[in-house]
């Protein structure tokens, strides 16, 4: 077992960047009992590990991605007359990843003994040669999905709405006149009107929105300009005149007649006026 988990090791260990110690050994009564647990993560660093003491602050790439670090764990297969020990490295999938040759000491004393025998299965990392190399093909493992989508759902509703809420006293919307527009009018009249918008904003050289036009479509509406192309689409909510922009972080709602696209540009929140004709 030893020889098949080390030449398994030297193809795979390396995708991994941190061992994670336990603070106590299941087969002890104390934490660090004998220093153990202190003397294995030294043993780790020795041999070029990342290594990290469980509820220690993880770095930030551990904290979004646990699959980057491996858990140790010590196994006691002590006899009568021996004191032996292994080390097991688990993935983020509770899957065994490689253990250690067993470690062996005859001494009497425990502290003793257990020092000897994890310094002895510690060898086996010696021909390893470990250094972490990233594996871009490695899946990462999510956390198993609880069963609270409807929970999740509603705090999203509720965040909306307080972002709206915010929103709406912050800013002084601009209120564009609504123009008279059948809903469908994908043809020359809508380039007509259009074109019209566009003489009022060289004429008085304010800023009028895009006109957009709304076709209905799948769980919400595709919003086209005059030539006609698609330039968003939106997905309803639980909220009245509030959307969800597809592919985007951004939220669409409706401020008497004018719609309002907020959006992020470099981390700082800006916003877009619509002219939208359903």
């Amino acid at each position: 077992m030893g020889i098949m988990s080390s030449a398994y090791s030297q193809t795979n260990l390396n995708e991994y960047k941190y061992v994670i110690v336990p603070k106590k050994y299941d087969f002890l009564k104390e934490e660090n009992q004998y220093r153990l647990n202190e003397l294995t993560k030294f043993l780790f660093e020795k041999n070029g590990f990342l290594t990290l003491m469980e509820g220690d602050n993880y770095p930030l790439d551990l904290s979004k991605d646990r699959c980057l670090a491996l858990k140790s764990n010590l196994i006691n297969d002590s006899g009568l007359f021996k004191t032996k020990v292994k080390i097991v490295l688990k993935a983020c999938n509770d899957k065994i990843v490689y253990e250690s040759l067993l470690g062996e000491s005859r001494e009497k004393e425990y502290e003793k003994a257990y020092n000897f025998a994890l310094r002895d299965a510690f060898k086996s990392f010696e021909t390893i040669n470990y250094s972490y190399q990233p594996n871009e093909n490695k899946v990462v493992l999510e956390e198993p999905i609880a069963e609270t989508k409807k929970d999740e759902t509603a705090q999203e509703i509720q965040k909306l709405k307080e972002e709206i809420e915010s929103l709406k006293q912050q800013q002084t919307a601009t209120v564009v006149p609504e123009e008279t527009v059948k809903t469908d009018a994908l043809t020359s009249k809508i380039i007509q009107e259009t074109t019209q918008e566009s003489a009022k904003e060289i004429s008085h050289g304010s800023s009028v929105p895009e006109v957009l036009y709304a076709q209905a479509i799948d769980n919400g509406f595709q919003l086209v300009d005059s030539t006609p192309k698609v330039v968003y689409k939106i997905k309803k909510t639980g909220l009245e005149n509030v959307f969800l922009v597809d592919g985007l972080n951004t939220t669409l709602y409706k401020k008497g007649d004018q719609w309002i696209l907020d959006h992020y540009e470099n981390g700082v929140l800006k916003q877009k006026n619509l002219t939208i004709k359903f």
